[in-house]
């Protein structure tokens, strides 16, 4: 379907509503990313449907403050070299946001023409297509510091945060090592988020061009275990706390025993695994020809259940307590699972696990309703009389969300909050120890990747000031 923007000086422009998806029955077959690369004359009139409205509203709603408005300008203008040099000013991982923020709750949420009643600029579309383009024509220039410091930084967790922060210390001409506990840099990118999202060679090739300009990583690492955080103070001149937030929060309700429901993450990252080509062990979990339930309402559960969906389910249901209005995760990411035959319980919420000789086979809930919201407020959710039910499940997968880790265990003097996140200074990033630093989900709990991505880019920004000024704000 096509529509006509008028653009200054009375031209039109005919270009399609929504971004182009493979259709759901061939998506469902693999884990390719679903939408379809738009060729440059998509991408150049999709950008050129931007209004310039004077006031950009969907530079207010990144995250990253993207100057959204000049680089669709110069890709409408055919200038997408030089429009790929200011998006990448403002972030380090555009090709990777733009595949996998929620742009209809952020900058396309905020466009002008989406707030008129028209169909936004896919503005998402746009910033991929253009890293696609810098990297496929050699205009990603390598990290080469035009001088190199002495000083040395260690950055705990090679996610989106610690990533960020590693690319901008590095061409700062700090020497950077990068410590995580998995076999492979990429965090959540690489195995908490599906393939259909985010391709695995769109993280490597980010992670390929570190470790050419010099950022050294330690994989199989956990801080912790394997090295304390004394240590590292010793080892580096700063220290970045970035490991983000992986604790899983447990469904609470009769049945439920210790192999009767699976982690949302662990279920994600074995078919993530699989998909980057390792040997299948026990404990993987499979939902081919089985009954799939998934708790939960928010990304993490959507990824879930498109998953299974791949997995060759035999039915795939997405249980939650809220309505589709109150729902946490991307709008886009419902409508692509129902498009691929997953069937939503909206304002539902279990009570209990069914079971046959220590086996799941179903999940009882009961219907909710919204109070009315107190403003400011979100509503309260009740549960109605008599109203409940049961799903025929063998898997149930828990998608609650997640909570930091506790890792003041190990370090008793890191000043945490009461949620178990880290307490850093209003601006600066500094924890209670000197000369360490914290930023992405490990301080904001969990969130967004484009958080993440800012989060780690201003630590950065704070470790250069200490290093060059040493002196710093902490926490109090």
């Amino acid at each position: 379907m096509t529509h006509k923007t008028i653009k200054p000086g009375g031209t039109f422009v005919l270009e399609p509503r929504r971004l182009s998806k493979a259709s759901a029955e061939l998506r469902a077959r693999g884990f390719g990313e679903i939408t379809l690369p738009p060729s440059t004359e998509k991408a150049e009139a999709q950008a050129a449907r931007c209004t310039d409205c004077g006031v950009p509203f969907c530079q207010n709603a990144c995250p990253l403050h993207n100057n959204i408005p000049d680089w669709l300008r110069l890709s409408a203008e055919h200038e997408a070299r030089e429009a790929w040099r200011i998006a990448s000013l403002t972030s380090t991982m555009p090709e990777i946001c733009g595949r996998i923020c929620p742009q209809d709750r952020l900058c396309e949420g905020a466009c002008t023409l989406n707030q008129s009643g028209w169909e936004a600029v896919t503005i998402g579309s746009v910033e991929a297509w253009l890293g696609d383009q810098a990297f496929e024509n050699g205009w990603v220039e390598p990290i080469r510091p035009a001088v190199e410091r002495r000083e040395g930084v260690g950055v705990v967790g090679a996610g989106p945060a610690g990533l960020a922060a590693a690319d901008r210390l590095r061409s700062q001409g700090y020497q950077v090592t990068v410590y995580d506990r998995h076999d492979r840099a990429g965090g959540l990118l690489i195995y908490g988020i599906p393939g259909f999202k985010l391709e695995k060679r769109v993280v490597q090739r980010r992670v390929d061009r570190l470790i050419d300009g010099g950022v050294r990583f330690v994989l199989d690492c956990e801080v912790g275990r394997d090295v304390s955080l004394t240590e590292l103070r010793q080892r580096h001149d700063a220290v970045l706390l970035a490991m983000g937030v992986y604790q899983p929060r447990i469904l609470s309700a009769p049945g439920r025993g210790p192999d009767s429901t699976v982690a949302a993450l662990s279920y994600l990252t074995h078919q993530n695994r699989r998909d980057l080509g390792d040997a299948e062990g026990d404990g993987w979990h499979e939902a081919r020809g089985k009954r799939v339930v998934v708790i939960g309402g928010g990304d993490t559960a959507m990824d879930c259940v498109r998953t299974a969906v791949r997995q060759g389910a035999a039915s795939v249901t997405c249980l939650y307590r809220r309505d589709r209005d109150n729902m946490p995760g991307s709008a886009r990411e419902v409508v692509n699972a129902e498009e691929e035959g997953v069937r939503f319980e909206w304002l539902a919420a279990p009570k209990a696990l069914l079971s046959q000789a220590d086996q799941v086979v179903g999940v009882r809930a009961a219907r909710m309703t919204l109070t009315e919201a107190r403003p400011g407020e979100r509503a309260d959710i009740v549960p109605l009389p008599n109203s409940d039910f049961d799903i025929p499940a063998d898997i149930v997968i828990e998608a609650l969300g997640f909570s930091p880790e506790p890792f003041a265990a190990h370090e008793p003097d890191l000043r945490l909050r009461e949620d178990g996140t880290i307490r850093v200074g209003s601006v600066s990033f500094a924890t209670s120890l000197p000369g360490v630093y914290a930023a992405g989900d490990a301080v904001r709990g969990a969130s967004l990747v484009v958080w993440a991505v800012r989060e780690g880019q201003d630590a950065a920004a704070e470790i250069d000031r200490y290093l060059m000024s040493r002196t710093e704000e902490v926490a109090a």
